[in-house]
């Protein structure tokens, strides 16, 4: 039990040691999957070898890997690799031989769950029968023919007729070698009574999977964008929403909470009425009845072909899927989230006219009302019998749980806090599995940060920091590495007093500082959601590598009106010359030449952006130039940074960027080191080398920023040569080269370093 404990996500250490491979074998796949990583990171960056650095540079990485692969281990941890290798044989034969026993992982956990096969197999009949979704194919075609052929044939005809592109065909078209038909499994979910569990039909390798995820990737920005004032990403929205309730002085002594699921939602709604409500959703908010080149007929087949083609094996019958869509397929969370869209607008309408929350992820629904016990009740009952495809469960409190939050109504006070569900297990990533070691350092910061978000007392972060101390200790971290990453959390964030003093006033400032810094999710969902014409991700061409972009035709505005109406001035403008064609991106976050700007809930932050294409270049250091201009280099970088941005974090991230872009250049690390040094003791900004220190680096980024360029003193003396200076390339915009790799303990270790010390040889 005690592996099993360890959880889905825990690696073995030295796994290949046990390997059926011959080292040499193992040593071949890993060189070739490397060198395919380097020559791509070389490509990307208009780099090239030349001959003799790659007859030197790619045999000596392969004979790295078979050194640090033939090396023998340390005895200690030879020990502990044979015993745990062990263990995990001992539990694949405990189960082969007890075909009463299956072991499964859970739904929304890392642990396993074991437990009685019958038991088990029962349930899932028992599902089957009672949802009706299923249906048994009993016919001796080859089903997976069928669907191959059905999908070929969709994909051609879209192709004929311009609707998708050669790059989006190629990317849907099914691949032969790997094809195969779908299987049904069924996984616990432990969190709720008598845990019931939840079908994932596995659909990776199946004829239409990847025509599903071009469907979702095309749809799901379209929904958000319409259902984004009805939508909850996750627990933190909802903690935001409540706050401003409270702020609008909306809650009341009388208010209550509401929550309802709804019932295998996935599995239960119908197909004729999804695709009804689909085709509806589309005429409603498509422009032109088209998204890019696709209209909504190609849509609707692409949609059909989807739901077709839901066709699977298991126990050794093939069934086709009749009601709903297949849980593991991408559409069909997009499919589900269009069809409740249609259900709810009633429930929607009466919450915006009594200015109460309405939210939804996915089934689950969080509400206010102040109206009472019994009116709230009648208005979900009466939900409930609007259609007999949605059942729904339901609570209605002043105290209540919903996704990862508790939410309380004390006397109108609002308290959040974290809601644990009472069969969680206390799991993080054991610090003994065979990961990387950067993927531990930033689990503590990560559920600290997460805890100072949702709780809106520091009370609650306190117990919440004692939980996460308290669980990162039974999973085999450190005590000194959690206290060092404790404390890094509090530093960066200016709040010492709340881990020491439980400072609420402190505290306060850190909960609201961080709950309005959107997370990486509603980063990547932002410019979705504000710019109703961008066309989605999965449409949009790359833009091809432009050495020569300059500023001469890039516009950057502010703005206070709101989107429509600024859009319309865009409009205008661009309607104003047949000559002058503009594009513009309108969004909270933008990039403009090489800085990126944004406004977080009225604070400017401005960071350098560095283009996807930029190389990690600067000026070699074997080049035969003279010295003072290397050391220039260094300070230019360094001031170029200090100028443009604004937070201290952004700073220290670019010059660890302009130090590794050094070293890629060959510039020595003690030359690096010292012109570092000089840069900092030059404006009197030493302490900001030992710490990040947000006042002081505050005053270098003014003195700094208001300090006149070069081109500006020569533009106020009237010597600017625009000519001249157009064609000039700027140092500015480096990307760092990184080449990711799964390493082991032991030796295997020791292969980042050798392979920095390779790079910087030969492949540079």
């Amino acid at each position: 039990m005690s592996m099993l404990i360890k959880g889905l996500k825990y690696i073995p250490p030295c796994q290949s040691r046990f390997s059926r491979q011959s080292t040499d074998a193992i040593v071949n796949e890993q060189y070739k999957t490397l060198r395919t990583i380097v020559q791509g990171c070389l490509d990307d960056h208009r780099m090239q070898l030349v001959e003799p650095r790659e007859k030197e540079g790619f045999p000596s990485l392969k004979r790295i890997l078979h050194e640090l692969q033939s090396k023998k281990l340390p005895r200690k941890l030879e020990i502990r690799t044979r015993r745990e290798r062990k263990v995990v044989r001992s539990i694949i034969k405990i189960l082969r031989q007890r075909p009463d026993i299956t072991a499964r992982r859970t739904d929304k956990s890392k642990v396993f769950y074991v437990g009685n096969a019958t038991v088990f197999a029962e349930k899932a009949s028992k599902y089957m029968i009672e949802t009706e979704a299923y249906q048994e194919i009993s016919n001796e075609h080859c089903i997976l023919s069928e669907n191959l052929y059905l999908v070929t044939s969709l994909l051609a005809s879209l192709l004929r007729k311009g609707a998708i592109n050669q790059e989006q065909h190629k990317k849907m078209s099914p691949k032969i070698d790997t094809l195969e038909l779908a299987h049904l499994h069924f996984i616990p979910k432990p969190h709720k009574p008598d845990t019931p569990l939840r079908p994932i039909v596995a659909a990776i390798h199946a004829p239409a999977t990847e025509v599903s995820k071009f469907l979702n990737d095309l749809l799901a920005p379209v929904f958000l964008r319409v259902a984004r004032k009805t939508t909850f990403i996750n627990g933190i929205d909802l903690v935001r929403a409540l706050e401003k309730y409270v702020a609008d002085g909306h809650l009341k002594p009388t208010t209550l909470f509401v929550t309802f699921d709804v019932e295998n939602l996935y599995t239960m709604i119908p197909r004729q009425g999804a695709l009804e409500a689909l085709m509806q959703f589309l005429e409603r908010h498509l422009r032109d009845r088209k998204i890019g080149t696709l209209h909504i007929d190609d849509i609707m087949r692409m949609a059909r072909l989807v739901l077709d083609t839901n066709v699977f094996a298991y126990e050794n019958k093939y069934y086709r899927q009749i009601r709903g869509g297949a849980m593991g397929s991408a559409f069909t969370q997009t499919l589900a989230n269009i069809y409740m869209l249609d259900w709810e607008q009633k429930l929607i309408e009466y919450q915006q006219a009594d200015k109460e929350i309405y939210g939804r992820y996915i089934d689950d629904v969080f509400m206010t009302t102040n109206l009472t016990f019994d009116q709230v009740k009648q208005r979900l009952e009466n939900a409930h019998r609007k259609d007999p495809n949605i059942r729904i469960s339901y609570s209605i409190q002043s105290t209540i749980d919903f996704l990862d939050v508790t939410v309380s109504n004390d006397n109108s006070q609002l308290k959040t806090s974290i809601f644990h569900k009472p069969a969680a297990e206390p799991y993080i990533l054991p610090y003994t599995s065979d990961h990387p070691r950067h993927v531990y350092h930033n689990i503590p910061y990560a559920s600290l940060l997460r805890a100072a978000r949702i709780c809106s007392n520091v009370e609650d972060f306190d117990m919440e920091r004692v939980r996460i101390d308290l669980s990162l200790l039974l999973n085999e971290y450190p005590p000194s590495f959690i206290s060092k990453h404790f404390h890094r959390f509090f530093e960066l964030n200016q709040a010492m007093p709340v881990l020491a003093l439980l400072d609420p006033q402190v505290y306060r400032e850190l909960h609201q500082n961080l709950l309005h810094k959107p997370t990486r999710k509603e980063k990547q969902l932002q410019d979705t959601t504000e710019d109703v014409d961008a066309l989605p991700e999965v449409l949009q061409k790359k833009k091809p590598w432009d050495s020569n972009i300059m500023y001469i035709d890039d516009v950057f505005m502010t703005t206070n009106l709101s989107l429509d109406q600024i859009k319309i001035r865009l409009n205008i403008a661009d309607e104003q010359d047949g000559n002058i064609r503009i594009t513009h991106t309108i969004g909270s976050t933008v990039e403009f030449l090489d800085v990126l700007v944004e406004n977080n809930q009225g604070q400017l932050r401005t960071s350098v952006f560095h283009k996807s294409a930029a190389e990690p270049y600067i000026l070699p250091f074997l080049s035969d130039h003279p010295r003072h201009i290397h050391r220039s280099t260094v300070k230019s970088q360094l001031l170029r940074v200090a100028r443009l941005c604004s937070h201290v974090e952004d700073f220290d991230k670019e010059r660890l960027n302009i130090e590794f872009t050094l070293l890629l250049n060959e510039y020595p690390p003690k030359f690096v080191t010292y012109q570092f040094k000089n840069f900092f003791h030059t404006n009197n900004v030493s302490s900001l080398m030992e710490q990040l220190d947000e006042v002081v680096y505050g005053e270098l980024h003014r003195q700094a920023l208001y300090q006149a360029t070069r081109r500006e003193k020569q533009q106020e003396q009237g010597q600017l040569d625009m000519t001249s200076n157009a064609n000039q390339q700027a140092n500015a915009n480096q990307n760092d080269i990184f080449v990711h790799f799964t390493f082991e303990s032991g030796p295997m270790l020791n292969f980042k370093q050798e392979l920095k010390n390779l790079w910087k040889k030969t492949l540079h």
